[in-house]
């Protein structure tokens, strides 16, 4: 499989896949290679170098300074969360923060009101309003956060 860098006369950049060079040459003449982007057949290869695999020897063996690359760029990637822990601890923090919240649903603009003018307990609250009513909201001094809660938060799971 060769994988070729391709430039319309639109100058758009794209990638193709082709089974080699000769049938890519042979799918050009045929104005079968298109621009995903402006749909011309007018396309070029562009230059571009062969993917190596550089992992290993040609006997098979492991290159050292390839494995000493991997295991400098696995210790870096350790000090940082990856997307899946990231995730996890995103959803637990929503988690806590409902927990710790009362719904008043599509009163809190009304609620958040009573409340800053001392016409309703403190609490925390959570609801729904319009970016009006958030804005209003906020010029009259009363702290609003928008935070979109992902729909298997918003009710208990069954």
């Amino acid at each position: 499989m060769k994988v070729l860098d391709l430039k319309c006369s639109h100058e758009y950049r794209f990638e193709g896949w082709f089974a080699s060079t000769e049938e890519f040459e042979s799918q050009l003449s045929r104005k079968l290679v298109v621009c995903l982007m402006c749909s011309t057949t007018e396309v070029s290869r562009m230059p571009s170098a062969p993917r190596l695999n550089l992992t290993t020897s040609p006997r098979g063996e492991p290159v050292p300074e390839v494995a000493q690359a991997k295991a400098r760029t696995q210790a870096l990637a350790a000090g940082l969360p990856d997307a899946q822990a990231l995730q996890a601890h995103a959803l637990s923090f929503m988690r806590e923060l409902i927990d710790r919240t009362e719904n008043v649903g599509e009163r809190f603009a009304e609620e958040a009101r009573r409340i800053h003018y001392n016409e309703a307990p403190t609490r925390n609250i959570r609801g729904v309003t319009t970016p009006e009513d958030a804005h209003a909201l906020l010029e009259e001094g009363i702290d609003v956060m928008p935070l979109p809660v992902p729909d298997a938060l918003k009710e208990p799971l069954q």
